[in-house]
């Protein structure tokens, strides 16, 4: 996610941090890379020197702190000037109380991935204890509602389609949706998918407007794909004077390398992100929160947001069961294995790797190998239960037959072997470590 950027900002950051004392040349020179930075990243001219404006005043007034480096000070000031651009708070949905239906309209160009954000908002809202109800309102693009039909199944929510030939228009659609909500009463929140065309031209507008005046939805939400840059600025502005929208959601943040959309549409349209997407998976929907995102841009990581992944994708009793066979030192590659498949779970592993402090550079330089890992499963997949417990029965005859089964080397066998070695010896150091085994034990009760 925005790995250029990261990595040119990293740079200014740490060129800052050498130095002893800070001068105005010093900001200068730094809030001038910035500059070309931010501009490389495709953000809006008007927001670039606004920015740039605002940084270097409040750098140049800064009183010096005790205790605090000029680097550190310089990289609280850019960060607190990049959390005001994101938005500075999280911005909720504002809906209705569950005993009241409360209505979402998804809106967007063709090919937004608003359908696939429907699903996933739907998840997201009924992992909240909510009753969503998705109305297959695209009546236009071939295939939208058994799209549709097939992530409500998948996702075991109800799915409202109307005349299924689609013949029925899109305002009846959402007419009789929202009458099927309120009469059945299990839904307390409908996500209206709307239908989108290439470009914002009248006849979507109207449409639009139509199912806005029959909905009257209390979110009105744009799906933006977040590669587009400038171009989803200017799609936010547009669906904003015609329909009026409540908040922003960028689809493919994950594929975002340059940042424009997401540093640009709040401050143009003053409209918040209120999730972006991060991956193909039903779950890859995340809320934004300015200051953690921020933080990621600057090579800062965002822990915080990890470890919310990690406390809602892993299994309590599992994790527990972990600590008592590394308080024993009884690890094993099995019980590797097991927590390699619960880290896929949260999604990709540069993904994840990268809301660590200072991995940023490591995803941008290939460190971070996803295929590396997914070829050590294969290789622990391809041994026996007892080679899983005991790799020290692992000879070069049963070496050789892992690899062939795994379509691997030996030599990638014996890499594997060996790094696992290491690990087993680390988690060893660390039961002897009082001090280290009570902060890792504090870090999984949390």
């Amino acid at each position: 996610m925005l790995d250029g950027l990261t990595s040119k900002l990293g740079d200014v950051i740490r060129q800052v941090s050498g130095k002893t004392h800070i001068t105005e040349k010093n900001i200068q020179d730094a809030v001038r890379e910035i500059k070309v930075a931010l501009l490389e990243a495709d953000v809006n001219l008007r927001v670039v020197r606004r920015f740039v404006n605002r940084t270097t005043e409040e750098a140049l007034g800064a009183r010096v702190l005790r205790d605090v480096s000029p680097g550190q000070q310089f990289t609280r000031i850019v960060h607190e000037r990049m959390t005001a651009l994101l938005g500075g708070e999280r911005a909720d949905l504002v809906l209705k109380g569950p005993d009241t239906l409360s209505v979402i309209l998804l809106v967007g160009l063709q090919g937004s991935g608003k359908t696939t954000t429907a699903a996933k908002l739907a998840r997201h809202l009924s992992g909240q204890g909510r009753k969503p109800l998705l109305i297959a309102a695209d009546r236009v693009r071939p295939a939208a509602i058994e799209q549709l039909q097939q992530l409500g199944a998948a996702l075991d929510l109800p799915v409202f389609t109307g005349d299924p030939t689609g013949g029925a228009v899109a305002v009846a659609t959402v007419r009789d949706g929202l009458r099927h909500a309120r009469g059945g009463g299990s839904a307390d929140v409908v996500i209206v998918d709307s239908a989108g065309r290439l470009q914002a031209d009248n006849a979507l507008m109207d449409e639009l407007r139509e199912i806005n005046r029959e909905a009257s939805p209390q979110e009105t939400l744009l799906v933006a794909d977040a590669m587009t840059g400038q171009t989803a600025v200017e799609v936010a502005g547009e669906f904003d004077r015609q329909v009026g929208l409540s908040g922003i959601i960028l689809s493919k943040f994950d594929s975002d390398t340059r940042g424009g959309a997401a540093l640009s549409i709040r401050e143009i349209t003053g409209k918040p992100i209120k999730f972006v997407g991060t991956g193909e998976s039903n779950d890859a929907l995340e809320p934004f929160h300015p200051d953690r995102v921020a933080s990621r841009i600057l090579g800062m990581g965002d822990v915080v947001s990890l470890v919310e992944q990690a406390q809602e994708t892993f299994d309590q009793e599992r994790a527990e069961r972990l600590v008592r066979k590394m308080r024993r030192r009884t690890f094993t590659m099995a019980d590797y294995l097991e927590q390699l498949s619960e880290l896929r779970k949260m999604g990709s592993l540069t993904s994840l790797v990268e809301k660590l402090p200072g991995m940023q550079a490591a995803v941008a330089s290939g460190a971070v190998n996803e295929k590396g890992l997914r070829r050590e499963e294969a290789i622990m997949l391809s041994m026996t239960p007892g080679e899983r417990s005991n790799p020290r029965i692992l000879g070069p005859s049963r070496r050789k037959r892992v690899a062939r089964g795994s379509g691997t080397s030996v030599s990638e066998v014996n890499r594997l072997v060996r790094k696992f070695e290491k690990m087993s010896l680390a988690m060893k150091k660390m039961t002897k470590n009082k001090k280290l085994q009570q902060q890792f034990l504090a870090q999984m009760g949390g």
